[in-house]
């Protein structure tokens, strides 16, 4: 389906997709509006389409960004804990780095240690507050396998940039009791997005919900 929510503008882009009804959210709409996509995707940073990041990764359509933001809405709060798996350039830990404060945590996991790199200056270029919420470890970025989530913390709201063929048990362990996992689930052709739930009881439901076109989540070794 074509998206036509392209613009010229950070702005622009964030009206459009707001008059699209795609951000309905007033939390999400300013943390998007004051998070300047060109820091991050410098290319065509307003145009609603995936784009090239290098090394086999893409920075995701605005208005894919925008619905899984709006899935996960209600556990972008202050103070929550929040994980973002293959965080590419850095764009939406940035966007929800916005949404959790004050005292919330937001963690970057990306496995291409140049994308990790560019991701950290990225952000330190995008926002005056960055290197305040890095030096506190208010936002984390780390280098490494983003299927074992990150060992040691829980979060309220898990997005996963790419695509996995199973949904890692390991970010099932991690999901807070109420919680919600945004993934794309499946093989190139046949890939849909999971919200994966745990509520308060600690029960774990997959809601099954559109069909989707993301690269694979996978390890280092598969773009050698």
């Amino acid at each position: 389906m074509a998206w036509r929510c392209t613009s010229s503008s950070n702005s622009g882009l964030v009206d459009n997709l707001t008059n699209a009804q795609i951000l309905k959210s007033p939390q999400i709409i300013n943390a998007m509006r004051s998070t300047d996509r060109a820091f991050f995707s410098p290319r065509s940073p307003y145009q609603d389409a995936p784009q090239s990041i290098g090394h086999g990764a893409t920075i995701s359509a605005p208005h894919m960004h925008a619905m899984a933001l709006e899935s996960l809405q209600q556990y972008l709060h202050p103070g929550a804990t929040v994980l973002d798996v293959g965080s590419g350039s850095g764009y939406l830990v940035a966007v929800m780095s916005k949404l959790v404060q004050p005292n919330g945590v937001v963690c970057g996991i990306e496995h291409i240690q140049a994308l990790h790199e560019s991701a950290i200056l990225n952000f330190i270029a995008s926002d005056p507050d960055a290197q305040r919420l890095l030096d506190s470890q208010q936002v984390r970025f780390e280098c490494a396998d983003g299927r074992q989530g990150w060992p040691g913390l829980t979060f309220d709201a898990i997005h996963v940039g790419a695509a996995a063929h199973i949904v890692p048990q390991s970010l099932i362990e991690q999901l807070n009791s109420p919680g919600m996992i945004f993934i794309p689930v499946g093989t190139p052709g046949s890939q849909y997005i999971y919200e994966i739930s745990k509520d308060s009881r600690g029960q774990v439901t997959h809601s099954k919900k559109y069909g989707v076109s993301y690269v694979p989540l996978t390890d280092v070794s598969h773009y050698a």
